[in-house]
């Protein structure tokens, strides 16, 4: 399941995909049906990636993905819109390890809104993009390089370019002007 560029924005509803980046904000393209392209601001939106988010489990957290998977594999999703206690039996069936104080209905019911939007998605079922080794190869490569340093030639001394004398004395400011005070 690959879900990068895959963002939700707060304060908007549905998901969204990052196409790209200006100057005043992020150009997102909606994942519904009419794909409209919107902009908006850095200053004023929070994005937060898919792939970045995890729920509050009992001893570690749980990554979205993960819960994803899990709901793939399960037969019976029921819908977004369905009463708060279906959703938390069903999501005791795919994240039984979710912390239940901590993970709000409202939360259980935006993860499921979200997955009916992804599960007929393409990106929903290819595999995520692995890095290749030979990428991985030219990194160490690079990190390995050498930086060699050039010797002053014997009997000279190196003095840097643009040096200043540092000045010892300072100028103290004195202020003039009347004072209101007779």
């Amino acid at each position: 399941m690959n879900l990068a560029g895959l963002v939700a924005v707060s304060g908007k509803p549905g998901l969204y995909k990052l196409v790209g980046q200006n100057k005043s904000g992020y150009i997102l393209e909606s994942l519904d049906d009419v794909k409209s392209k919107t902009i908006v601001n850095i200053s004023t939106a929070k994005l937060a990636s898919l792939d970045d988010i995890t729920v509050y489990g009992n001893d570690e957290d749980l990554r979205l993905k993960d819960v994803f998977e899990k709901m793939k594999a399960s037969t019976n999703v029921p819908d977004a819109k369905a009463d708060g206690k279906v959703l938390r039996t069903f999501f005791f069936e795919v994240a039984a390890e979710h912390d239940e104080e901590r993970v709000y209905s409202s939360d259980i019911k935006k993860i499921v809104s979200w997955f009916h939007i992804l599960k007929d998605m393409p990106l929903f079922s290819e595999e995520e993009a692995k890095p290749s080794e030979g990428a991985e190869d030219s990194d160490n490569k690079e990190a390995k390089k050498e930086i060699k340093l050039e010797k002053p030639k014997a009997g000279t001394t190196a003095k840097p370019k643009n040096q200043k004398v540092a000045n010892t004395k300072s100028a103290a400011v004195k202020k003039t002007g009347g004072s209101k005070n007779p």
